[in-house]
């Protein structure tokens, strides 16, 4: 059994990953041989259908597509909007993404999406998608998190990481259900935060373009912003060696790297602690950050 890694930034952090992933295939064995990518997401700037988080890549899609084929790697697209109305659906922009990506080569592309009403509309007019559930939906009750594995729409679901510890209900859940299930690993958010889909629609908002303040977190620790290192301490972390001694024996194989709104310098930290040897992690770290050409920040 492998550990299949969704990792952010498929527009935001695309020039990382055009050095990661040579490395990757390169150099195998810097790489924990147990893990794999699974897929790699995010949404361009001004992205009408996206959410979640504001998206600021701003890298062509022709050049995104071309990287991902090169290198065998799924390409999903955050399109986690949760407040899309019936006139949103004809976005040009949204639909000519849709058009690039769906049909790219023999890796099937995905939709990390929230909005049942363009669910059904991608799979109407781009039926060649596979879907995700989105972790905007703040799946924090079980029985939620169960019928919405039980939906046939989702290849995979992102429950609300406040479910990551949950594991003796967890692991009563049959091994086709385990497969569905992809955990956020790495979220700083408090975990007694009643504000996330608050949050989330905020960003919604925005990304329709509506005027609306921005959402005020409440959150003791706000100011700081994001740290691995508080990070590490939150009661849902999922560690490198939960997944290796905890999760993958119990049959779970997908787990997701937030960060996407981040610099690409931090998701590099998230790719070492997770994904790299010890003994080679300062080496994969200098090979990168030594690459003029790669604006690290």
């Amino acid at each position: 059994m492998k550990a299949y890694y969704h990792l952010p930034g498929l527009f935001e952090f695309y020039e990382l990953y055009k050095m990661l992933l040579p490395l990757f295939r390169n150099h195998r064995e810097y790489f924990y041989d147990w893990c794999e990518i699974g897929s790699i997401y995010g949404a361009p700037a001004d992205c009408l259908w996206g959410g979640g988080r504001v998206g600021f890549g701003d890298e062509q899609a022709s050049d995104v597509i071309r990287l991902m084929k090169e290198y065998d790697i799924s390409a999903r697209l955050t399109f986690s909007n949760s407040l899309i109305r019936e006139e949103h659906l004809a976005d040009k922009r949204c639909n000519r993404l849709c058009e690039l990506f769906e049909k790219t080569g023999e890796v099937k592309n995905g939709v990390i999406i929230h909005s049942d009403l363009l669910l059904d509309y991608i799979k109407k007019n781009y039926p060649e998608f596979y879907f995700v559930s989105s972790t905007t939906k703040v799946l924090t009750d079980f029985d939620d998190l169960k019928a919405e594995l039980d939906r046939d729409d989702f290849e995979y679901v992102v429950p609300d990481f406040r479910l990551n510890k949950r594991l003796e209900q967890l692991k009563a859940l049959p091994q086709t259900k385990k497969d569905k299930v992809e955990f956020l690993c790495n979220e700083c958010c408090a975990f007694g935060c009643t504000d996330r889909k608050a949050c989330y629609e905020n960003v919604s908002r925005k990304s329709l373009g509506e005027d609306c303040k921005d959402h005020i977190c409440t959150s003791p620790q706000a100011a700081k912003g994001y740290r691995f290192s508080d990070a590490m301490n939150n009661p849902g972390f999922i560690s490198v060696d939960d997944i290796q001694n905890i999760y993958m024996p119990a049959g779970f194989s997908n787990f997701k790297i937030e960060g996407r709104s981040l610099g690409s310098a931090i998701v590099l930290e998230f790719i070492l602690y997770y994904m790299v040897k010890p003994e080679y992690q300062l080496r994969v770290r200098e090979e990168i950050y030594l690459d003029s050409s790669l604006d690290l920040f």
